[in-house]
Parts: C-alpha cells; sequence; structure tokens
C-alpha cells in the first residue's frame, strides 16, 4: 500500500492505519514560530515573566495574520494531500494557515509533580466540527491537525486523543444516516425532538465522556516547536491540564475537502488513506453511505466570546503600537 505514496513512509501509513495519526517532525522552523508568537503575550494582556498575571487557564485567540501552508509548512501538505487521496480533493482554503493560537497556561491550584489527572476524567472530549451537522462521509472537517507554536513536555497541556474513539464515532454516524448535532460533549441526532435543548434525555444520543470510560488507548500529544500532528477528522481528543505551567502555544487549523469522502470508489486504490481508515473502524471494506437530510452549517456559541478577544487584543497592540511609536518610530508595529 505505501508504494503509492511519495512523501509518507511506510511506518507512517502504517501508524495512521493502526491508531489514525501521523507526526510531522521539524515541519516549520523555529524562526517562523517565533516571529509569529513574538506578540501573544502583548495580545493576552499578560506577562511571561509573572505568574501572578496568567489570570486564564486557556485561551483560544482569534487571527490577525495568515500564511500559505506550502511555504509555511511544506512537509506538511504533502503529507496532507496523501492522507486525502490528492491536492484536487482538497479545498484551498485549506491551503492557509493562521495565527488563531490555543495558549494553556495552567493553573496554581493544579501544578506540581505530584498532580496526576487520569486522561478519563478530563472533560473536554469532543470530535471538531462544532459548525456542522456531522455525516460519516462530512467534508468539512477532513482532518484534525495540530501545529506546535511551543515546546509540550509530558504533563505540559498537551492535547490528548484516544484512538479508541475513532470506531465508537465511526459506528455511530454510519447509524444515523440523518446526521447529528454537536451539542456540548455529545452527539444527538439532528431529527430528534432534543436536538436543540435537553439532549441528554434523547436515549440515541452519543455522550463523549461516557464513552471514553469505555476507551484503552491514549496517547499525549507532546513535542518540539514546529512538529505538527496529522489526524483522523474522527478522533476523539480533550484539552489537557497543564501541570507543569510552562507556556503551551498550538493551533489548530481545518481541512476541508470539495466532495464529501467516498466510501463506495469503484477503483479501490482511489481511496485516501482517511476512507481506508473509516472503513476499517467499521469493519468493512466499502460502504454505499448516503446523508438522508440536507447538509447544513450551525452557528458556534463561542463565536460571540472571539468576537470580543479580537477587540480587546486590537486594543491592546493598538495602545502598545502608540508607545512603541512615542519611544522609537522606527521600530513600531502592524495591529493587524
Amino acid at each position: 500500500m505505501s508504494a503509492k505514496y511519495n512523501y509518507l513512509s511506510e511506518e507512517q501509513v502504517q501508524h495512521f492505519m493502526d491508531k489514525g495519526y501521523v507526526v510531522i517532525k521539524e515541519a516549520f522552523s523555529k524562526e517562523k514560530a517565533a516571529d509569529w508568537t513574538k506578540m501573544v503575550w502583548i495580545r493576552l494582556g499578560m506577562d511571561p515573566n509573572d505568574v501572578s498575571t496568567w489570570n486564564k487557564e486557556k485561551v483560544h485567540m482569534p487571527n490577525h495574520r495568515t500564511a500559505a501552508l506550502q511555504e509555511f509548512a511544506p512537509k506538511v501538505w504533502e503529507a496532507m494531500t496523501e492522507l486525502l487521496g490528492g491536492e484536487d480533493r482538497i479545498d484551498p482554503k485549506s491551503a492557509v494557515w493562521n495565527d488563531s493560537f490555543i495558549v494553556n497556561l495552567g493553573t496554581e491550584a493544579l501544578s506540581g509533580p505530584d498532580v496526576h489527572i487520569d486522561p478519563k476524567d478530563l472533560d473536554n472530549w469532543h470530535v471538531d466540527g462544532e459548525w456542522i451537522v456531522h455525516f460519516l462521509d462530512s467534508p468539512e472537517q477532513a482532518l484534525l491537525v495540530i501545529p506546535l507554536f511551543s515546546d509540550i513536555e509530558p504533563r505540559g497541556g498537551g492535547t490528548f486523543i484516544s484512538p479508541d474513539g475513532i470506531d465508537m464515532i465511526a459506528k455511530y454516524l454510519a447509524e444515523h444516516p440523518e446526521g447529528v448535532l454537536p451539542t456540548g460533549l455529545s452527539l444527538t441526532p439532528s431529527t430528534s425532538p432534543y436536538a436543540n435543548e435537553n439532549h441528554h434525555l434523547d436515549p440515541h444520543y452519543w455522550s463523549h465522556l461516557e464513552k471514553i470510560r469505555e476507551c484503552k488507548i491514549f496517547d499525549e500529544m507532546t513535542g518540539n516547536i514546529g512538529d505538527v500532528v496529522l489526524m483522523h477528522p474522527l478522533m476523539m481528543h480533550s484539552a489537557s491540564k497543564n501541570l507543569t505551567r510552562k507556556q503551551r502555544i498550538i493551533t489548530n487549523p481545518p481541512v476541508s475537502l470539495k466532495e464529501p469522502f467516498c466510501f463506495n470508489r469503484p477503483n479501490k486504490d482511489d481511496y485516501s488513506l482517511v476512507e481506508l481508515k473509516t472503513l476499517k473502524a467499521l469493519g468493512v471494506d466499502s460502504l454505499d453511505f448516503h446523508p438522508t437530510t440536507e447538509r447544513r452549517r450551525v452557528v458556534p456559541k463561542r463565536l460571540a466570546m472571539q468576537n470580543k478577544i479580537m477587540e480587546d487584543e486590537k486594543k491592546r497592540l493598538a495602545e502598545y503600537n502608540a508607545r512603541l511609536q512615542q519611544e522609537n518610530p522606527a521600530k513600531s508595529v502592524s495591529v493587524s
């Protein structure tokens, strides 16, 4: 199977088929990472050298700048195209990354060498795609991507994943061609009378926090600046607690396809690795899957909060730039 892949090694292909993810080491330089993160603390309104100013455990930051992925991290682009069956299947918008950082700084209460948290006890287990009704073949969330913009050591707030969850969620989605809504930390059939509220009363809902108890495999996404993790779109994952209180900075750039995944291709050689992994999770060689309701988007609840963070960041950057210009006009920086 690996013969048709030019970038991914045989070991990487097998690892993806076994566990649903691959790690691209040194995908972008430390210099690029430093350039992109140089204004993070100004944007946060915190002092990197004064932990007492770290008044938020985790922040999802808006974006201010973009870069073409093929220039910023060309190895990632090569791997993405092979995981998804070719460049022609990928939505061009997915070839752009931005600086929408996710910063995890931890808390004083949960820090130190004696603190231990079982991955099953984390309260953030989910599958990405909060803006869509999910189907087994949804093209909007084609890969889960985690670029590391800081070194992340064990216990340092790295994302936890459970490869077991791919099988569980794939089977649930295959059983619900009407699509499911990502309501909080669960998945609810879109045609359910509880789809908008009280979804926990629906006997058919799927709770990530309950199902994670059945999982046996848990991997912590650690690594160095410039490493990038590429994962199956149905990978169950959770933010973890940063027990070291060293800054943890990642992003989560979305990847979409032009057309839905296809699990019943006439030529079996045309399956992408993601499609093959999904079929393996279902325990079948092919599946003639068709949604029974329309594909549609959902307005994420976090949108209003994200807009407020953007306003606050722009204000801090403008104030910083004004001070810098007053002290030395030659060193002024762009706010946007």
